[in-house]
């Protein structure tokens, strides 16, 4: 999954700036940038639907209690948020809140193109950019809504569909040949939002489906826990070679689908370390599950 430049929103594209790169493994990514640890407390609670930094901690039950205990000892930055399926109040955990999307973007981007595709002809590209995520399907996916503009426009319409209005995904083609929306800025708060609208959404049942099926060499973090549907991305700073590790999607709970999304960067710098994060929050939110309020789709 190959990727170099930086990520920028939809809005700024249309005014004729882009360049960005497919997703991989040993690419480069946009991180986050310095902060100040002590800036945003461990938890945060928004029951308004967005996020703000600094907000006070609210949440009394024992899953904050024991992310507080855990963060600690994870080694790096990670965020995790949480939200019902079907809305509700969203609460973000940890120091980790914005970066580069990654392969996380072939979620909308597979549902654009399955929506643009009447004739069938690219679900077994859908299949592979989801279920293993592979960029060249993922390109044919890209291609077939159109040229850049109109493919950004595509899959942007996806996002706000998922109440997420200020995502962006990249422009036309740079003289590098670099695909473009490989780099799409995409919040912790908004990609938790996005999720918890997922299932509602008309014509996602197919992706929704693929990602019950992802490859078990990607199936960390999410993909421990039982019944989840969920989409990793992941790739390192140009400069620094530091990984960004992120994921998003639905568990099952006894009262409900709760949207999760997650994302780890490691001080050690590396892919496995990172995923090994977002596993254990994964553990930690399976402890914890019954105590969250699921949802779901309203008629």
């Amino acid at each position: 999954m190959k990727s170099t430049g930086t990520g920028s929103v939809l809005r700024r594209l249309l005014r004729g700036t882009a360049l960005v790169t497919l997703l991989g493994l040993t690419s480069c990514a946009l991180l986050p940038g310095d902060r100040n640890h002590n800036d945003r407390p461990a938890v945060v609670v928004d029951t308004a639907g967005s996020f703000r930094p600094g907000l006070s901690v609210s949440i009394p039950d024992s899953l904050a209690a024991d992310f507080t205990q855990l963060q600690p000892s994870l080694g790096g930055q990670v965020g995790l948020a949480i939200m019902p399926v079907g809305g509700g109040r969203m609460t973000i955990f940890g120091d980790w809140t914005s970066g580069i999307a990654w392969s996380t973007i072939k979620v909308p981007l597979a549902i654009a193109a399955l929506r643009h595709d009447s004739d069938r002809r690219i679900l077994e590209d859908a299949e592979a950019a989801i279920t293993v995520s592979d960029n060249d399907a993922a390109e044919q996916l890209w291609q077939s809504l159109g040229d850049g503009l109109e493919a950004a426009q595509a899959v942007q319409d996806v996002i706000d569909e998922g109440g997420d209005s200020t995502t962006g995904v990249a422009g036309p083609r740079t003289r590098l040949d670099y695909t473009a929306f490989g780099q799409t800025e995409w919040t912790l708060a908004n990609q938790v939002r996005f999720a918890s609208r997922l299932p509602c959404l008309p014509q996602t049942s197919e992706v929704t489906a693929l990602m019950s099926e992802i490859t078990p060499e990607q199936s960390w973090g999410l993909g421990t826990l039982p019944g989840a549907a969920f989409k990793g991305g992941w790739g390192p700073d140009d400069d620094t070679g530091i990984y960004t590790v992120r994921q998003f999607g639905v568990v099952p709970t006894e009262s409900g689908l709760v949207a999760v999304a997650l994302a780890a960067q490691a001080d050690s710098g590396t892919y496995d370390d990172a995923t090994a994060m977002l596993s254990r929050l994964a553990v930690l939110l399976g402890r914890h599950l019954n105590e969250l309020r699921g949802g779901s789709c309203t008629p």
